[in-house]
């Protein structure tokens, strides 16, 4: 059975038509917005979270590690758990647990307990976008796939333009807590539109745990999710420390850096819904396309950073970089055989080693005195390293053909 056909045969009771699709789609992506928002919104509230917590600021971004950490560990450990879970079910189980989480961490009082707390608020994330992902590319058209799992993945970029603003004005004036209420009542209002908005498609009934882990033992699993791991890592070389570079190198006041980070996440949203599109037409044509852009648009980032103008357009173009998201996606579902559950949520893990990786090595050309737009220069070492990981995959898959 080809990947595409064990996509589509878990499929119970299909959406009748393309309004009840499209329906679908949002609901899946309003638990996207709600992890999202819930991911990236204490970015900008570390110093309220440091100065309640009693904390330093670089302390505080402990609790960022701590959610990636949970990414990283909760994807294969949920997806192999849930592998034989009614698909429904299980996302409605994994918004349940990421509203409980959210909701608990306003409770917690501590630095320990806040990081056990944003450690369990990430465990559901990669296995919730995999198994979405997964419905959203069984309801769609065999040639729409990409396309689909790029509508249900807005929700996460959309958090960028709209969540996290909202979140971060919420814990300047109520709190910083106040931002985790808003999320656990994002992921709670998902529960409820994924139970009545999205079809009730069954698990493979051969699905097992051990059938799962056997994605670890296909090398173009490891390679698509290398590709994922070190290509992307690019983008946040320079996303990690983008503030800095707008208001020491572009010259951009400090009030006025959220209104240009909004241009990453109309990029984004740029990226994603393009790149899904071309994902459909030319699968891998558009992961070498991507990974290409992004080392062109990474090595010229620090001659863009110089003017203002130009290092807004420059964010801009960063967020396009996103479409990889939904192309490396596809291509993990088509490798992974039998194994759907466990290779598509590992892309959230690839994609947190990818945030976790860019950000070290622009942190580190930082720290060498390089300058702030150093990071571009990381980035592009990246980027063509994912270059030579596609490389390797389809030197692979032709090497398996003849």
């Amino acid at each position: 059975m080809s990947s595409a056909q064990s996509v589509h045969s878990v499929r119970a009771a299909p959406p009748a038509d393309s309004t009840h699709s499209i329906r679908a789609l949002v609901a899946l992506g309003v638990g996207g917005f709600a992890i999202g928002t819930g991911e990236f919104v204490i970015m900008g509230l570390l110093p309220e979270v440091a100065r309640d917590v009693g904390i330093t600021i670089p302390a505080a971004g402990h609790f960022i590690s701590a959610y990636a950490l949970g990414v990283v560990i909760g994807a294969p450990l949920l997806a192999v758990l849930g592998a034989r879970w009614p698909r429904r079910a299980l996302l409605i189980a994994l918004m349940a647990f990421y509203a409980l989480a959210n909701f608990a961490t306003v409770l917690t009082p501590g630095y320990f307990a806040v990081s056990i707390m944003r450690f369990a608020s990430g465990l559901p994330h990669g296995t919730y976008f995999g198994v979405a992902a997964l419905v959203a590319a069984g309801i769609a058209p065999p040639n729409q796939r990409a396309r689909a799992v790029g509508f249900m993945m807005l929700g996460l970029t959309a958090a960028l333009l709209v969540g996290v603003p909202v979140g971060a004005w919420l814990g300047q004036y109520f709190g910083w807590r106040a931002a985790f209420v808003l999320v656990g009542a994002i992921a709670a209002l998902a529960m409820v539109l994924i139970r009545y908005c999205v079809p009730d498609l069954l698990a493979d009934a051969d699905a097992h745990p051990l059938r799962e882990l056997g994605a670890l033992l296909r090398p173009q699993v490891w390679l698509t999710l290398a590709i994922a791991g070190i290509g992307f890592g690019g983008m946040f070389c320079i996303f990690s420390y983008v503030k800095p570079i707008l208001v020491e190198v572009s010259g951009l006041p400090v009030a006025h850096v959220p209104l240009a980070l909004s241009l990453f996440g109309f990029g984004g949203i740029a990226g994603n819904l393009i790149g899904a599109r071309m994902a459909d037409r030319a699968l891998m044509r558009t992961i070498g396309g991507t990974l290409l852009y992004s080392a062109v648009l990474l090595a010229g980032f620090s001659m863009l950073a110089q003017h203002l103008a130009t290092a807004l357009v420059g964010v801009f173009l960063l967020g396009g970089i996103v479409a990889l998201g939904p192309a490396v996606q596809i291509r993990l579902m088509d490798v992974a055989g039998d194994a759907q559950t466990l290779a598509a949520a590992l892309n959230h893990s690839a994609f947190n080693f990818a945030n976790a990786l860019g950000a070290w090595l622009g942190g580190l050309a930082i720290a060498a005195g390089w300058g702030w737009t150093a990071p571009g220069r990381a980035g592009t070492l990246l980027a063509i390293g994912g270059l030579v990981m596609l490389g390797a995959s389809l030197a692979l898959q032709k090497a398996s053909k003849t």
